[in-house]
């Protein structure tokens, strides 16, 4: 059991018979009445956002989480597959756990979040930014690269992301998967 004073980002509770992670909180002490905790926590289950005030000195009901290293395999009708880099082991996870699924690559190393109680698979995290391959988009016009104006590009993935005009087929480029933006050419 852990209290209001010891929350922090990522501390993971367990709040109306579901499994929540913390990702924004203040402690608020008003000049007249009770100080509280102010929360903004993401459901573990589904991924929505739900927004919570706990009492100062409230109990909370942590959970035991565990991250574990697995690589990316591919997907199909039955979801995105996975393999533990420890035991081979073989796993499928629905889109809705995995945070940037767009951007996924065969090969690529994620770290997944871990019920350790009920032995099953909360989220999956992907890199911070991945550089992936430009499929399709327009030409560039030469000269083009004083101005801050985007296009449209399709990645070796599927996805599709706004980039520079002087961007071509064929570039590697790295893409920022928290919000799928570009970031800059990659340089390898």
């Amino acid at each position: 059991m852990a209290n209001t004073s010891e929350i922090k980002n990522g501390l993971c509770i367990q709040h109306n018979h579901a499994p929540y992670q913390i990702i924004e909180f203040l402690h608020v002490k008003p000049g007249k009445g009770n100080a509280f905790v102010r929360t903004k926590m993401r459901n573990l289950n589904d991924g929505r956002v739900l927004e919570h005030t706990f009492p100062s000195g409230a109990k909370l009901d942590d959970i035991r989480i565990e991250y574990r290293n697995y690589q990316y395999l591919y997907n199909d009708v039955d979801g995105y597959n996975f393999m533990n880099m420890d035991n081979f082991e073989q796993i499928v996870l629905p889109k809705h756990v995995i945070n940037g699924s767009a951007f996924l690559k065969d090969g690529m190393n994620c770290v997944i979040m871990w019920h350790a109680d009920e032995d099953r698979a909360i989220s999956c995290e992907i890199p911070a930014t991945v550089v992936l391959e430009i499929t399709y988009t327009e030409p560039g016009m030469k000269g083009n690269t004083a101005t801050n104006t985007l296009k449209l590009a399709t990645l070796e993935t599927g996805a599709e992301i706004r980039v520079p005009l002087f961007i071509e087929i064929g570039e590697k480029i790295v893409v920022n998967t928290e919000d799928g933006t570009y970031k800059e050419r990659s340089k390898s």
